[in-house]
């Protein structure tokens, strides 16, 4: 990933962003308006895209929405610090991750790396390596290497963390996984008092994939220690 979109109507922060992640090897456009923003995003020439939420004539969630409609590409969200209602929305609307103003560039690059990270594919690297065999658990099929969701004979778009997530499931089917391991595995974070952002892409898999399997509760919420995919009876 090297092309980033910023999305903000804050042109001294944009300038702050372009300067800071272009050394760090990032090709940055910055755009001020929503509609243009959108354009481009959807244009298919961006990595990744950084969107604000708070923005004139159209907010960063309708823009959100409107990607998320035709496009997988990745989102990360600009929230105003302590709004946990705009983190939460961003996540269940699609984005892969998100981070409060004012905020360190650092952690910032640190956000973008990591969804670079989720982002690579085994298809994408040029070194020989053994094929990733798939995993099929119940009605699911999922391909690491193609990194592609089968599910009755059709194809399931996830974001990058969710198909991450479901990944990390499906290893350990009918085990217990904690919302720590799932963090530090899937944001490659730490996970803190008050995120909830495991949580809320939890419930995007269950919308995605139904809440059921077999009869079953397909992704078990084990209160006070995390999430436990069922494994269906042969």
């Amino acid at each position: 990933m090297s092309r980033i979109l910023v999305i903000d109507d804050d042109i001294e922060l944009c300038e702050l962003l372009t300067d800071y992640l272009q050394p760090e090897g990032f090709e940055v456009s910055a755009v001020h308006q929503a509609p243009a923003g959108l354009e481009l995003a959807l244009a298919g020439g961006h990595d990744l895209v950084v969107l604000d939420v708070m923005l004139p004539v159209m907010t960063g969630f309708e823009v959100l929405h409107r990607i998320r409609a035709h496009s997988t590409v990745a989102v990360l969200m600009l929230t105003a610090r302590g709004e946990e209602t705009d983190r939460i929305t961003g996540l269940e609307m699609g984005a892969d991750d998100y981070l409060a103003k004012p905020f360190n560039p650092r952690e910032l690059l640190a956000r973008i790396r990591a969804i670079q990270r989720r982002s690579e594919s085994q298809s994408m690297d040029n070194t020989p390596q053994p094929r990733t065999e798939k995993l099929t658990i119940g009605d699911i099929c999922l391909d690491p290497g193609a990194r592609t969701i089968v599910q009755h004979q059709a194809n399931i778009p996830l974001t990058t963390v969710e198909f991450s997530l479901l990944h990390e499931l499906l290893k350990k089917a009918g085990q217990v996984v904690s919302r720590e391991e799932l963090t530090k595995r899937v944001l490659e974070r730490k996970l803190s008092v008050f995120d909830r952002s495991i949580d809320v892409h939890v419930s995007s898999l269950r919308k995605k994939l139904g809440h059921e399997l077999n009869h079953q509760e397909r992704i078990k919420t084990i209160r006070g220690v995390g999430y436990l995919y069922t494994q269906p009876s042969p």
